[in-house]
This record gives C-alpha cells, sequence and structure tokens, in this order.
C-alpha cells in the first residue's frame, strides 16, 4: 500500500483558502477587497510548480505484519510540517505494534484487569481495601498504611533465616521478565521497583500463610501483633488477597518459599500452605476435614508433593487459581452435552435470555420436582434423580459476593480454564427469583446466609452475573439442566404436583380427603344394594 503526500501543494491550498477567508470576513488589519490578479496568478503558479520530490511513505508488508516502513527523502521544509509529525507518529504506533507481535506473550498472561462491563456497579468487589499486591494497585495512598507490615514481614524473614536481602533480590531479578509476562497491559515500574515490589509483597503473603498454618507465634509475631494475628481484619485481608487484580505469580512465591528453606527449585509448598490459609471461605459449611488438614500440615515439611495434593499436577497459576482449583478438586463432573440447537453455536451471548438453564423454584415446586440437600464438601456437585434436585449445602456470607465474581471475573479473562464457577453461579441465579425462592431453599437445608434477609440473597444472585458472557452449551450443568426441564414439561408430573398440593398439603387436609373417600364408598355401596335388592328380590 502506498500513500502519497504533495506537502508543498497543500500548504499553498490552506494559505489560499486562509486569505480568502480573513478577506470575506473583513477581521480587522485587514483590507476588504479581492486579491490582487497578480497574486493570484502567483499563488497558482507556485501550487502547479510543487517539487516532484514531495513526502511519500512505502509501507511494505505480508498478510500479518508491517515488516518495513521507508520514507522517500523529504525537502527540509517539508520535514517541519505538522503533517509529518503526524505520520511519524503513525509509523512509531506500527512499529509498536510489530514490536507487540513479535513478543508473543499473550499466552503468558494469567492476572488481568477487570474489565468494565464487569465492573459497573461492583468496584468495591474487585478492588483491594487493605492490602495491595502486585502492580496494578501499587502505591496507592489509601493502601499505603500495610506497607510498613509489609517491611515488618521482611525484616522477620532476613531475621530467621540469617539472609542477605541481596539473595532475594538477584533471584527475583531472574524472574522479572517472566513476571512481568503475567499482567496485562504495560506495568510503569522500573526495573529495581519491580523486583523490590514483588520480594516485599510476596514475603508479606507467605508470613501469612505459614502464620496461619503453623502459628504466628511460632514465627516470632507477638500475640497482639495488629496483622499478624487471627484478628479481625485477617478475613479482609483473605478477601484481598483472592481479588483478580491483587494477584502475585505462584513461581514468584515459590521461589521465595524455596528460599528460604534452603530449595529454590521448590514447587507446590505454597499450593498446600494456601489451602488452608483460605480454607475459612469456602463457600460451604463443610470445611476441610481434620484428616485432610492434618495430612497437608504434616506435608508441610516434605519436599516430595504426592501426599494429598490435589494441585501437584495442575500448575496453578496465582493464589486464586489455586483456591478455584481446589473448589473443583474432587471427583469427575458431568460431560457438557449439547442440548441446545446448533444455530445457538454461532457465538457466545451474555443475553440474559440465552443463559437460562432451568426454571425457578417456585416454577419447578408447581411441577413436582422436590428439593433435598445433598451432603458433600463439593459444592458444584448437583444431582438430579426421580424427580428429585439434589443441591449441596451453600453458605453465603459477606465476603461470597466478592469471592464469586473474582472467580466469575478470571473464567471470563482466562481461556484456559473452565466456566464451571461461572456455570454453577448461573445455575442458582435461574433458581432464584425471589424471596420465597431463597426461604424454600433455606428451608430445605441447602441454602445458609448471614445477609439479614432473603431478598438480600436474591438481590445477590440476580445481580451477579448479568453481564457474563456464557455459551449454555459449554456447562457441565446443561445434561442436568436437559432432565429437570424433561420432567418439567411433562403434564403429568404437574397434575400430580397440583393434587398433592391441593388435597396432601396438611394433615387435615389429608384427613378430609380420607373421609371423602370413605363416604363416596359408603354411598356408593349403598346404592349397589339398592339396585340389587329391586332386581334380585329373592336373593
Amino acid at each position: 500500500m502506498v500513500a502519497v503526500f504533495n506537502k508543498e501543494l497543500l500548504s499553498w491550498y490552506l494559505i489560499t483558502l486562509k486569505l480568502r477567508e480573513t478577506v470575506e470576513s473583513g477581521l480587522p488589519g485587514t483590507k476588504s477587497q479581492e486579491l490582487p490578479e497578480q497574486q493570484q496568478q502567483l499563488l497558482l503558479h507556485k501550487q502547479q510548480q510543487a517539487p516532484a520530490d514531495s513526502l511519500q511513505i512505502v509501507i511494505k508488508g505480508d498478510e500479518e505484519k508491517f515488516k518495513e516502513v521507508e520514507e522517500i527523502p523529504k525537502s527540509p521544509e517539508s520535514e517541519k510540517s505538522p503533517e509529518y509529525e503526524w505520520v511519524i507518529s503513525i509509523r512509531e504506533k506500527l512499529e509498536l505494534a510489530r514490536q507487540d507481535d513479535a513478543a508473543g506473550s499473550w499466552g503468558k498472561l494469567s492476572i488481568y484487569e477487570i474489565p468494565h462491563y464487569l465492573r459497573e456497579g461492583d468496584d468495591k468487589a474487585y478492588v483491594p481495601q487493605i492490602v495491595s499486591l502486585g502492580p496494578y494497585h501499587h502505591g496507592k495512598r489509601r493502601l499505603r498504611q500495610m506497607d510498613s507490615h509489609k517491611w515488618r514481614s521482611l525484616h522477620r524473614v532476613l531475621k530467621r533465616t540469617n539472609q542477605d536481602i541481596k539473595v532475594y533480590l538477584d533471584s527475583m531479578k531472574d524472574l522479572e521478565e517472566k513476571a512481568r509476562g503475567c499482567y496485562e497491559g504495560t506495568i510503569y515500574l522500573s526495573s529495581n521497583e519491580f523486583v523490590e515490589m514483588m520480594v516485599l509483597d510476596g514475603c508479606f503473603v507467605l508470613e501469612l500463610f505459614q502464620g496461619v498454618a503453623v502459628g504466628f507465634k511460632q514465627l516470632g509475631y507477638p500475640r497482639n501483633d495488629p496483622v499478624f494475628a487471627m484478628r479481625g481484619s485477617m478475613h479482609s485481608i483473605q478477601r484481598d488477597i483472592l481479588m483478580l487484580e491483587n494477584q502475585l505469580p505462584l513461581f514468584v512465591l515459590d521461589r521465595l518459599l524455596g528460599l528460604q528453606r534452603g530449595d529454590p527449585e521448590q514447587k507446590g509448598q505454597v499450593a498446600k500452605l494456601a489451602l488452608i490459609f483460605f480454607d475459612p471461605l469456602m463457600p460451604t459449611d463443610e470445611p476441610l476435614t481434620k484428616i485432610d488438614r492434618n495430612r497437608l500440615e504434616s506435608s508441610l515439611g516434605q519436599r516430595q508433593t504426592q501426599t494429598f495434593d490435589p494441585l501437584s499436577d495442575l500448575g496453578g497459576l496465582h493464589c486464586l487459581d489455586v483456591f478455584r482449583r481446589s473448589l473443583l478438586r474432587s471427583g469427575p463432573k458431568p460431560e457438557p452435552r449439547i442440548w441446545i440447537k446448533k444455530s445457538s453455536h454461532r457465538t457466545r451471548v451474555a443475553d440474559k435470555r440465552r443463559q437460562q438453564l432451568i426454571h425457578c423454584v417456585t416454577e419447578l415446586k408447581a411441577a413436582g420436582v422436590k428439593f433435598r440437600k445433598r451432603k458433600t464438601d463439593r459444592f458444584w456437585d448437583i444431582k438430579f434423580e426421580n424427580g428429585t434436585l439434589k443441591i449441596p449445602r451453600l453458605l453465603i456470607h459477606d465476603g461470597t459476593k466478592s469471592l464469586f465474581l473474582n472467580l466469575i471475573a478470571f473464567e471470563q479473562c482466562h481461556l484456559d480454564c473452565g466456566n464451571d464457577i461461572t456455570t454453577y453461579v448461573i445455575f442458582l441465579d435461574n433458581l432464584i427469583n425471589s424471596p420465597e425462592d431463597v426461604g424454600y431453599l433455606h428451608y430445605c437445608g441447602i441454602i445458609e446466609h448471614w445477609l439479614g434477609s432473603d431478598a438480600a440473597v436474591a438481590d445477590l444472585f440476580n445481580r451477579m452475573c448479568q453481564e457474563v458472557v456464557f455459551d449454555i452449551n459449554d456447562s457441565y450443568l446443561s445434561r442436568l439442566s436437559e432432565d429437570v426441564n424433561r420432567y418439567y414439561n411433562h403434564k403429568w408430573n404437574t397434575w400430580c404436583a397440583s393434587l398433592k398440593h391441593r388435597y396432601f398439603n396438611n394433615p387435615w387436609a389429608v384427613i378430609s380427603l380420607l373421609a371423602a373417600v370413605v363416604l363416596l364408598l359408603l354411598t356408593f355401596a349403598q346404592s349397589f344394594y339398592a339396585v340389587y335388592a329391586y332386581y334380585r328380590p329373592n336373593s
């Protein structure tokens, strides 16, 4: 593609238009008269005699990217014009685009900025309130109060391990390029600032992890420490560390913990510590069992990771990814099944009408579907058998909203992970349309919440997935939803449910129905014998 710009011709043309506009407008300091004929001819002559070596940009490229930008020599006057500066800026942008394509770092991304369409209305759920980790919220004024405690933790680590800070800085220097590639966009921190941030934030997180696992007292912190103690702020810190924009790469934490323990290449220990640290945030009232916790704690001092490590062969990316994998770690899940028309495969849509997996609780009850609590710690493992929908218990607290929103955002941004959490939340969103639906699920023991009212829970789920992009065909609950909808659409089930609701909803209704049936049978018997005696009097 070739673009040719005649600089002097364009300049003289603009001058002519400006002079004509000035004369016609009669501005002060000018004479309202036509240009002299001689001057007009001079302008026209110079336009026609514009030099042939005007600015030319020749861009050579193939189908994928621009390879070379060449420039034909220009006159000195054209180099000073705004038009030339504009072309130069375009060339610089093209060069940056070429460098981005050559870098090929998109596949390394794992820590994303929340898309604006998800952030609207729920900004607090994605923004840390106490502590910042990583570059996205680094240096924000309201989060600087925690910086002094980060430096205390680093000092405590160096004192406990009897190591020099240069060991950590040099090790992080080796990982700097790899760590930068995990973050989306340009990180405007110098090399020294970025390395310092990784060491400081990483050691702070590891002190929290180890303190919860083995006790802060054993790490040398006093009982009344404002941060490194099991105090009220710990829950808020745990919630901040699970935000998508507030993550550190897991390999950075592995390296820092390995340096503390004398084995920089060890892996898997941070994931185990994270499972214990985030256990209180599990969205189920069936927390980590005592046996599982003992196995985790007993394996923390071992270098081998084959003892109870559900993440050993998965390779977590960061703490949020580790937490998500731990939620989905146990047992096989149903395979997705294509049960929508093939025409719906054309695109992934966010239309609320296209996210309808299942009817709400009230409608399913009217069709005879029964609800039961399923005893399992796998909160996502929902079953449907013989008209009964079995759902594990879900515990909802003030941190549930932020937890689910960040898990959904990660599944929306990261192409290499599934959409199991998104599917589960949308499934509950379909089930819950009103406070009455929440109340019935609470009555069945399926939902336990601390939000104050059933209406708050219904509003929580109805707002959580408003802007989520979701493909209904790519869902582990698609087969189950098909079975439930088939049961719902069967008229006989609806008639039986209506009969049961009308005549068997309480003991008095049952007694009344039985009395009516007995009375009907007696009446029938009396009528039968009367007719029989009429026709067979002798017998």
